[in-house]
């Protein structure tokens, strides 16, 4: 359960009573995400999300995932709009965290994406690029390309305890990918996290898309292959090919990949895999002592990785080579 820090009744209490967001009824810890606590507030007025940014996010980079939501909900995703106190910030201090209340959003994700659910995937996630091309502030993604080196370098005298040789794997799968990696495709404000518990759905009708904090400045592509790793993967862990042509489908509706990036799908797709294995990797080696946070299996991406690897053009993907 993502719940780093605990929150005492009267500091929450003394929190809330800078909104106005009405009485406060309940207060519960939200098992989904890992990097940050989440709360879910009910309140006499309505239902809201508190969220506390631990250690591992930047602090000064807060106001770019807050303007974000805000600019995109102006354009018509509909996503958590943060909730501005009586003073006019939207971002606040709780628990010796910075804190910030936002919105709360109808709906369920969905553990198992059938075909309808993987298509309007594609429509969204495309319309989300459109929305946030005219955001005017820049956040470089820090786990991309030059930042997964580093990362490894934090686990890698321990990542043969979670499986043997697979410190050598990764570091000849990163000289690769730094080697062939991308110069020149289309980029934009990408949501680079784009996984099924953060997309909501009533019914089989997408209702709306949550968690920004990983949002940054990167190839548009990028985005749309984090989520053919996150959506088309079935629990035994085999691509399904269909779900990935209905993904890419509903993005091209709204948006047409260039041949470029086309023809970068592959490795992209192979890097989107790298950055979750690692940064999963470092996560399982470095539980918090004390957190209530369940890890997840590093072991997911390396087996993904591996099937990019093999693959050699677009027609794995359900494309048209």
């Amino acid at each position: 359960m993502a719940v780093y820090t605990d929150v005492g009744d009267e500091d929450l209490a003394a929190f809330i009573a800078d909104y106005d967001i009405g009485e406060l009824v309940s207060f519960k810890g939200i098992a989904e995400g890992v990097e940050n606590s989440n709360f879910l507030l009910r309140t006499t007025a309505a239902s809201f999300i508190l969220t506390l940014y631990e250690k591992r996010v930047n602090e000064a980079e807060l106001p770019f995932f807050i303007g974000l939501m805000q600019h995109l909900a102006g354009r018509g995703i509909n996503c958590p709009t943060p909730v501005r106190a009586r003073s006019g910030a939207a971002l606040g201090r709780l628990a010796g965290r910075p804190a910030a209340i936002v919105t709360f959003l109808d709906g369920v994700s969905v553990r198992r994406p059938r075909l309808p659910h993987c298509a309007q995937l594609g429509v969204a996630l495309a319309d989300l690029h459109a929305a946030g091309a005219d955001f005017a502030v820049h956040r470089t993604n820090a786990l991309s390309l030059p930042g997964w080196r580093p990362l490894f370098e934090r686990s890698a005298d321990r990542a043969d305890e979670v499986q043997p040789g697979l410190a050598a794997e990764i570091d000849a799968e990163l000289g690769r990918l730094e080697a062939e990696w991308p110069k020149a495709l289309p980029a934009g404000v990408i949501h680079a996290d784009l996984f099924p518990d953060n997309v909501f759905f009533l019914g089989d009708d997408l209702s709306g898309l949550i968690d920004f904090y990983f949002a940054c400045n990167d190839f548009l592509a990028y985005d749309l292959v984090i989520c053919l790793n996150a959506w088309c993967f079935e629990t035994d862990l085999q691509f399904n090919v269909t779900k990935a042509r209905a993904l890419i489908a509903g993005y091209e509706s709204r948006r047409p990949l260039t041949p470029g990036e086309r023809a970068a799908l592959p490795l992209l797709a192979r890097g989107a895999a790298m950055r979750f294995l690692l940064s999963r990797l470092y996560d399982w080696l470095n539980v918090p002592p004390g957190a209530l946070v369940t890890p997840k299996d590093p072991i997911e991406y390396l087996r993904k990785l591996r099937f990019h690897q093999r693959v050699t053009g677009v027609g794995a993907y359900g494309m048209t080579p």
